[in-house]
Order: structure tokens, then C-alpha cells, then sequence
């Protein structure tokens, strides 16, 4: 059992800490053997975040058991010792460990990635009334900690576990960890999980969230207007009407992927906050290639629009979109940003289209509602059993739009 160290809040990336848990199990000949993995989790703190008291985050030691009963060799019941960490930069984790996170095949990491947050802006799962109503209570909600992907609205994974036989132990051993650093802020927030994860935390004491975002899914089209004919007639002529509104405003449509893409000067053409930097496109281009897909406007020579997508997977992830704003030119959001990808999933052969969070008028564009999932850690039990209402109500009225839309969608009926 080691001392457990202090974590100091105001860095933008925070310190280091470290507890074992050690524990062992004996066959009747008692052969022990010892395993020991490493678990590292990165905070990333926002740099115009308000500035809280410093915050200190401390962790004890856990003892965990656990006996694997697939193996047959005489010394198949090890002791686990588990070191959990904070690092301080992400330069601090090898290349080949947070490779790790993603490939079960490559090492012995396991990877819990989340933030020290002092908002709640780029996370897009709404708790500024939470929030607000801790701030009438005379309470602090920030800072709190946020497991998420950040300012990427993307569901998976977010407990990071490599496929071993006493995977569920190191599930167990990383969410007592974060519960651990949660007790001296407000809350832990695990956004966008899986639907196991979801299910998993609700017996460690986390609320549970569910929330609607839109996504295409390709049912093996040969074309758009094949896809178009799995649509209603007014749905169909109406996206129809839309897309020819794209010619008749002398706007040329381009997806350029990769080394396609020039650097084009449009940042001071923005709003809300660029906390994305020249530097991480480029870095982007160079590491991702063809996995980048911009999708342009152009009015004569002139670049007037765009659409941000990353691919991967059997997926397009729609990020960013953008206009010069001294014109309206309609109809052209959702063909940079909806139609554009249709097409581009259909001729790549891709399974489906995420376009970001939020937008019910995507349903009658044919993108239609899928579940997500987060899971809240409060520590105030007052505000628990508050806000635990309110989730359950809001559970109950996303299940019933998600029903609404299912019977009265965009498409025929027999197609989805």
C-alpha cells in the first residue's frame, strides 16, 4: 500500500498521483505468481475556465481479489497489483502505451482519459441548469471532472480496458479511482459511454442520462436517389427542392480529402470560442490524410462555405461547419453538411453518418434518433436525489419522442 500524493488544480494539465491495489488468491498447492499493470488517466483543464479555489484531489489505496477460473495452469491465481496515475502531460505517456487504449492486441495499458472542467461548454450533454441551481444554493458545481471525448460529441468508450480475463476488476479498480478524485469537487461526469458502461456504472452510485443525437445509416444504396426512394414523396420532394437551390445560387460543391485540402485564411471569420489552433489542423492533415474530408462552397472563385468531416471507421463524423456570413445562401447548411455526406458515405461504401449533436430538423432529412448514454456522479446528496427526478422524467420523454419519430418518420413505412 503506497502514501497516496496530492494533485494541485490550477495547471492547465494536472499533477500526478498513484495508489496500488494488491491483492492475492492461492490454489491448494499455493503457487502464487504476481501481474501488475499500469492505468493512467490525463486531465485537460480549459484555459478560460474560471478560476476556482485550488482544488485538492487525493486518492487512497484499494485491496481487490480476484480468481481466474478459465485457466488451467497451477499458477493461474495471481496477485494484482494496479497502479493508477494522473499524469501531468500527455508527453508523459509512452506513444506505445496510449496506443493501448485503442489496440487490445498492444500492451498492458489500460487508459481512463477525462478533465478538470470550470464550464460545461463543448461537452453537449446540458447541465448549466445544474449548475446554475447549485450557484442558488450558495454551492459550487465547478470545477467537476468530465470522462468524455473533448468538445467531440462522438459515443464509445470511455473506461478504457484491455480484453484480459480480470477486465472487470480493472473496471472496478479505475471507478473507485475516479470516485476517489471526485470527492473534493462537485461531480464526475462520464459522457457519451456505451450502453454497457451505462448499465455498469448505475451500480456504483452514477445517475443516468440518456439523450437523442441523428445519424444516417446506409442500407446498401447504389446512389442518393436510391436512398431517396426509400423516402416518403413529401420528404423526397422536398430534399429534392432543396438541393436544387444549390445551382441556382451559382454555388459549386467540392469534397476534397487529404492533401486535397489547402490552407485557407478563415479564422477571423468565427464565432463562440476557437479553441481549436492553426497548428492542431495542420497537425490533423499530417497524421490523418484521406481521413479528412472537407466539404466546400465555392460562388464563382470565391470559397463561401464549409463542412468539416473526419473518417473512420465505417463512419463520417460531420465536426465543423462554417459560412461568410454577409450573404444567406439557403438550403446550403444541409447540403454541405447532410446531403454532401450521403453522398460521400454511399460512394465510399460506409456504414453510416454521424452529424454532430442536436438538430431535430435532421429527421426529415432522413437522419434519424439514436440513444446516448452518460452517467453522473454528484456528491451532494440533495442535489442526487433533485436532479435523479429530473433524469428519470427526461428519460421517459426521450423514449417517448424517440416513438414519436419512429411511427411518423421521414420514410416508408417497412424500411426501417
Amino acid at each position: 500500500m503506497t502514501t497516496p500524493m496530492a494533485v494541485l488544480r490550477p495547471s492547465p494539465l494536472l499533477g500526478h498521483l498513484h495508489f496500488n491495489i494488491g491483492g492475492f488468491s492461492c490454489r491448494k498447492d499455493f503457487r502464487i505468481t504476481k501481474h501488475t499493470a499500469k492505468i493512467k488517466a490525463l486531465f485537460w483543464e480549459f484555459k478560460k475556465a474560471e478560476n476556482p479555489p485550488d482544488t485538492h484531489l487525493s486518492i487512497d489505496s484499494f485491496t481487490s481479489t480476484k480468481i481466474n477460473a478459465k485457466e488451467e495452469s497451477a499458477d493461474n491465481e495471481k496477485a494484482k497489483t494496479v497502479s493508477v496515475s494522473v499524469v501531468s502531460s500527455i508527453l508523459e505517456v509512452p506513444s506505445s502505451g496510449w496506443d493501448a487504449c485503442c489496440l487490445d492486441a498492444t500492451g498492458p495499458e489500460q487508459f481512463n482519459p477525462f478533465l478538470s472542467h470550470g464550464h460545461s461548454y463543448g461537452e453537449y450533454v446540458f447541465d448549466h441548469s445544474w449548475a446554475d441551481a447549485y450557484y442558488r444554493y450558495g454551492s459550487r458545481y465547478y470545477p467537476k471532472l468530465q470522462c468524455c471525448v473533448p468538445f467531440t460529441p462522438v459515443p464509445g468508450p470511455r473506461i478504457l480496458l484491455r480484453n484480459t480475463s480480470y477486465k472487470d476488476q480493472v473496471f472496478d479498480i479505475l471507478v473507485s479511482a475516479m470516485k476517489d478524485l471526485a470527492i473534493q469537487v462537485s461531480s464526475l461526469h462520464i459522457t457519451f459511454s456505451t450502453e454497457n458502461e451505462w448499465h455498469a456504472l448505475k451500480d456504483k452510485g452514477f445517475l443516468q442520462r440518456t439523450g437523442m443525437q441523428y445519424h444516417w445509416k446506409n442500407r446498401n444504396y447504389k446512389d442518393f436517389d436510391d436512398f431517396l426512394m426509400d423516402m416518403k414523396q413529401s420528404k423526397r420532394k422536398n430534399i429534392r427542392q432543396e438541393r436544387k437551390k444549390i445551382p441556382a445560387q451559382n454555388l459549386k460543391m467540392k469534397r476534397l480529402r487529404g492533401s486535397e485540402i489547402k490552407c485557407v485564411d478563415v479564422h477571423m471569420h468565427r464565432w463562440g470560442t476557437p479553441y481549436l489552433t492553426r497548428e492542431f489542423f495542420h497537425i490533423m492533415g499530417s497524421k490523418l490524410g484521406d481521413k479528412v474530408m472537407l466539404i466546400v462552397a465555392e460562388e464563382g472563385d470565391e470559397l463561401v462555405a464549409g463542412a468539416l468531416n473526419l473518417i473512420g471507421g465505417d463512419t463520417i463524423y460531420g465536426r465543423l461547419w462554417g459560412c461568410l456570413p454577409r450573404v444567406y445562401y439557403p438550403s446550403l447548411h444541409f447540403e454541405a453538411c447532410y446531403y454532401q455526406a450521403i453522398e460521400a458515405a454511399i460512394e465510399l461504401n460506409l456504414g453510416k453518418v454521424e452529424a454532430g449533436a442536436q438538430g431535430e430538423h435532421k429527421i426529415q432529412r432522413g437522419y434519424l434518433p439514436v440513444t446516448t448514454y452518460s452517467c453522473h456522479y454528484l456528491l451532494d446528496e440533495g442535489f442526487k436525489q433533485v436532479i435523479g427526478n429530473f433524469l428519470s422524467r427526461e428519460t421517459d420523454q426521450v423514449k417517448l419522442v424517440t416513438q414519436l419519430i419512429a411511427e411518423s418518420g421521414p420514410f416508408k413505412d417497412g424500411i426501417i
